[in-house]
């Protein structure tokens, strides 16, 4: 299966007893439409300065999966941060909360899911969790283990199932 256009669905077929399924829950932004890598953590509530200093680093065939509880009131990724994602070879990010400036992003070469869109900026505190298991949308994200995203879904495995 070719890394570059993989789909979950057959994934799933071939691979079912090794991946646990999202609830589809996630609204898609950005040009990228399918991205998969090893997960980075983070949990934090309604507070974005770890995201900042973690898409700072390299972020090769990986993705953020940021849980913000759900947080529906404010954004934890907006312009800005997407562009420091692309900048520093990120594969996507997940947010279990809200983004800012979809406009833009969807004009972005990034793969971002996200709840929904919400213009309200997040407080700075720099409180928050790195690489630690986090739960939602039905699964738990394990710094380590892979996901892998479409328009059909997100899967999620404890081991590579595709060569970059």
């Amino acid at each position: 299966m070719n890394a570059n256009s993989f789909q979950t669905a057959d994934l799933y077929d071939e691979y079912f007893d090794h991946l646990r399924c999202a609830t589809p829950i996630f609204k898609s932004f950005g040009q990228k439409t399918s991205f998969w890598g090893e997960i980075t953590t983070l949990k934090l509530f309604e507070d974005n300065s770890l995201v900042r200093k973690q898409l700072e680093t390299n972020g090769k065939d990986k993705v953020l999966v940021i849980d913000g509880g759900g947080s529906l009131r404010c954004a934890l990724v907006g312009d800005k941060l997407a562009q420091l994602a692309i900048d520093n070879a990120w594969a996507g990010i997940v947010v279990y909360g809200c983004i800012r400036d979809s406009r833009i992003i969807n004009d972005m070469n990034l793969g971002i899911r996200a709840l929904n869109t919400c213009p309200v900026k997040s407080v700075k505190r720099n409180i928050g969790e790195h690489d630690i298991v986090v739960s939602f949308a039905g699964i738990e994200f394990i710094p380590g283990n892979f996901v892998y995203i479409d328009q059909d879904g997100i899967l999620v495995s404890k081991k590579r199932l595709l060569t970059p």
